[in-house]
């Protein structure tokens, strides 16, 4: 009986070493080296410093720049409270941040109507931190962010339309914007710090 025991503990810190320490370490030693910028959050950075990471939505209030989908946590964006609001369509809750969110849209876009704004734009994402809205979302803001940045309506198209990414091997999600992506670029543009 003895025995068993303690065969079965060397397997168990066999096992531990092997699959807890050594795997580990031989996917993190992988991922390091054939994908760094994934594997370390992928970061962005400005001039030596990091300023987010293109998985997690960023906060722009500026009217400068482009908006992101509205976020569920508070603060907004705040990854340390990812969380949902799983409102279901009827509950009181979600028609007042919907509305909410339709009325800021329309102070913020002067001149569109409210049957042109995307749903992403006035829904809060799931997780609460999508950093991606759809080109439509994009494109709405266009007018804006090219009169407030002294820019032409065709300049930022363009500029929208470099950003936007398809589905994943052309079945799978739909496309999307990266709002932070969008911003710098949109920075380095106007020359704006």
């Amino acid at each position: 009986m003895v025995r068993y025991l303690f065969t079965s503990f060397r397997l168990l810190v066999f096992m531990i070493l092997l699959l807890g320490l050594g795997y580990t370490a031989v996917v993190t030693g992988v991922t390091q080296v054939a994908f760094p910028y994934q594997a370390n959050g992928s970061l962005v950075k400005s001039h030596g410093k990091v300023i987010g990471s293109t998985l997690i939505g960023q906060s722009f209030t500026s009217p400068r720049f482009f908006i992101g989908r509205p976020s569920a946590t508070t603060p907004a964006y705040n990854a340390a409270s990812s969380t949902a609001s799983n409102y279901g369509p009827t509950n009181p809750a979600l028609v007042k941040e919907v509305k909410t969110n339709i009325a800021k849209v329309l102070k913020q876009n002067p001149g569109i109507k409210k049957s042109q704004i995307p749903l992403s734009l006035v829904e809060s994402s799931a997780s609460g931190l999508d950093p991606d809205i759809t080109p439509a979302s994009a494109y709405l803001q266009v007018a804006r962010v090219a009169r407030v940045n002294h820019l032409s309506k065709s300049q930022v198209n363009n500029l929208v339309k470099s950003h936007i990414r398809g589905r994943f091997l052309g079945i799978f999600g739909n496309s999307y914007v990266n709002v932070l992506r969008l911003n710098m670029a949109l920075v380095k543009m106007t020359h704006h710090p």
